[in-house]
């Protein structure tokens, strides 16, 4: 599960669904010439039916959000399942507090609850549609700036000159002499000779770390349409290499695609 998957949309709902089974621990409803203590879990139906109903489709709705492939259940959609059961909610909580009894008056439970439902199926239903709603809730860290793909770092393994003895050292014994140097002999100091430069990248492309706005899938690079990877947002991806209006993206994991669509992709 990728918790960085989650957007502003998402957040408020989580939110909404926090208020709503707090409100369910609060007064329902009061009648007049009594004094009673009645809160949403005196009555099942209530409680679970209509108060956890909301907390239950918020929970569906994240839980869809994060994961890294939708899941289905009977056929639908994870995540639509959650928003049928936060709906379904709002409605019976606003028919409660329309039609609360004669001499019956609402309490701050059934209140809170209402406008917390309302506001936990706004959320639901918006977010895909509003584009403020579908912002990365968890931003991404900047990562550090890339080196040219397939350089080494300097003075890492492989690099060209690396471990080479400095002018005025002594070589090590069973070292290669340098050249110019008698062999067995010391080295002397001389100019600096250049050290060869890492390999660039064909043409004006260098490789850049992007993240996407929204889940995005990475197809394979043989021009095949099955994804191979989903690219989520909040997460950094370095793009290798650049074919026509298309990106070749490295994951985590290694897996190498053609990210097709490149629109609204936030550089590193």
């Amino acid at each position: 599960m990728n918790i960085r998957s989650l957007t502003r949309g998402d957040g408020v709902v989580i939110g909404a669904a926090v208020l709503l089974f707090i409100a369910s621990f609060l007064e329902l409803y009061s009648v007049s010439g009594y004094d009673l203590d009645v809160n949403a879990w005196d009555s099942l139906g209530m409680g679970l039916g209509i108060y956890m109903g909301g907390v239950i489709g918020a929970a569906l709705i994240v839980v869809s959000r994060c994961l890294p492939q939708p899941r289905k259940v009977a056929g639908l959609d994870l995540g639509t399942v959650g928003v049928a059961f936060t709906v379904l909610a709002a409605w019976g909580l606003f028919w409660s507090l329309v039609d609360s009894g004669e001499n019956t008056d609402a309490g701050s439970g059934l209140i809170l609850g209402f406008i917390a439902s309302l506001l936990l199926a706004a959320a639901a239903v918006a977010t895909p549609l509003v584009g403020a709603l579908q912002a990365a809730l968890v931003p991404a860290p900047r990562p550090a700036a890339p080196q040219p793909y397939g350089a080494q770092p300097p003075g890492g393994y492989g690099y060209p000159g690396a471990g080479a003895p400095q002018p005025g050292q002594p070589q090590p014994y069973g070292g290669q002499p340098q050249p110019g140097q008698p062999y067995g002999g010391q080295p002397q100091p001389g100019p600096s000779q250049p050290q060869p430069q890492a390999p660039q990248p064909a043409g004006d492309f260098s490789p850049f770390w992007f993240a996407v706005p929204v889940a995005r899938p990475l197809f394979a690079e043989d021009g095949s349409q099955s994804p191979i990877a989903e690219l989520a947002p909040g997460t950094w991806y370095l793009a290798v290499e650049q074919r026509g209006a298309n990106l070749v993206a490295q994951t985590q994991d290694g897996r190498r695609g053609v990210l097709q669509d490149t629109s609204g992709i936030q550089r590193g």
